[in-house]
């Protein structure tokens, strides 16, 4: 069977996504970058222009967005509708991050769903005239809030695992990385995408008013132990964990997460103090580029390293 031409992709993104964009287009000379105006009135509500706009008639087009905060996303949903009713032969939205993915569920009447919403605002998205918007989206919290979308949008989960195993075979004594889970959740969620690993998962039992962590099965003795999740906020939990399985042998203790959100600078707890490295400290903190403004915060800062997905969503703008 003959394989499918690749495709020519005009890719559209917001401002704070502009690195990543050019990293999605360093990799491929069949992505070519778009520009828009974000412009706003002097109310500050959006005044936006699409440069080029009649060139898109007929072409594949994307959009890589970055839902950073409440305040932006106003204007980007703005574009995503936008671009698809410009005749685009296709229309993918690249979302790396996907900010409400934690809160998916109503545990008491009253709760409100927020990533049922977020879903919500991104189905009604125009189909374009090659049919529904794809919606590439890494390491979603929760892989049933796939229906939370309608029919309007194709939502495509990927995963940044595949980076940090390609990076884990470069360590040095590789052979000796165990993987360690911080609950129940994350192994359900990855295991089977790290099953070659030994692992150790762990998880929290409460003790009057606190939760501690402790192992809920596998040894780490002697081991380069890599907490895997999908993301992090403030930490707390990632750092307990450090410290059990220090407690239990562990040679060394690293962390991968696909989104880095750190907020109000959370990722300072992590920071190797004089640049050295103590025994509370991780010896790896890797994350991807899914949270533009936690990249550059921690760009050059040890413990941390950034594991791109511009390769994989170049991949992801072929589907």
């Amino acid at each position: 069977m003959e394989r499918p031409r690749k495709k020519q992709v005009l890719l559209f993104h917001c401002l704070e996504a502009e690195d990543l964009a050019r990293k999605v287009a360093a990799h491929s000379d069949l992505i070519q970058l778009q520009s828009i105006n974000w412009r706003s009135f002097d109310d500050g509500f959006p005044n936006l222009f699409i440069k080029n706009a009649q060139d898109i008639r007929g072409q594949h087009v994307a959009f890589l967005a970055s839902f950073s905060s409440t305040e932006v996303i106003f204007e980007q949903l703005s574009v995503i509708y936008a671009l698809p009713m410009l005749f685009a032969a296709s229309f993918t939205v690249v979302l790396p991050f996907f900010p409400t993915g934690s809160f998916e569920r109503v545990e008491e009447e009253g709760d409100v769903a927020t990533a049922f919403t977020l879903a919500r605002m991104l189905s009604n998205t125009p189909i374009s005239r090659g049919g529904p918007t794809s919606l590439v989206i890494y390491d979603i919290h929760a892989l049933q809030e796939r229906f939370y979308f309608n029919d309007t949008v194709l939502p495509v989960f990927e995963s940044g695992i595949p980076l940090l195993k390609q990076r884990l075979e470069q360590l040095p004594e590789s052979d000796k990385i165990v993987i360690a889970f911080p609950d129940d959740g994350a192994w359900k969620r990855f295991h089977k995408l790290l099953n070659h690993f030994p692992m150790v998962i762990c998880n929290k039992v409460r003790e009057g008013d606190k939760r501690i962590v402790r192992i809920k099965e596998g040894d780490p003795t002697g081991c380069h132990v890599v907490i895997v999740d999908d993301l992090v906020q403030s930490g707390g939990t990632l750092i307990e964990c450090q410290k059990v399985l220090a407690a239990h042998g562990a040679a060394k203790v690293s962390a991968y997460v696909t989104h880095g959100v750190f907020p109000k600078k959370s990722w300072e707890r992590f920071m190797h103090k004089n640049n050295e490295e103590s025994k509370e400290a991780f010896t790896h903190f890797w994350i991807t580029d899914s949270c533009p403004f936690t990249v550059k915060a921690i760009t050059g800062k040890a413990p941390f390293e950034v594991l791109s997905l511009a390769g994989s969503i170049a991949d992801a703008l072929q589907i």
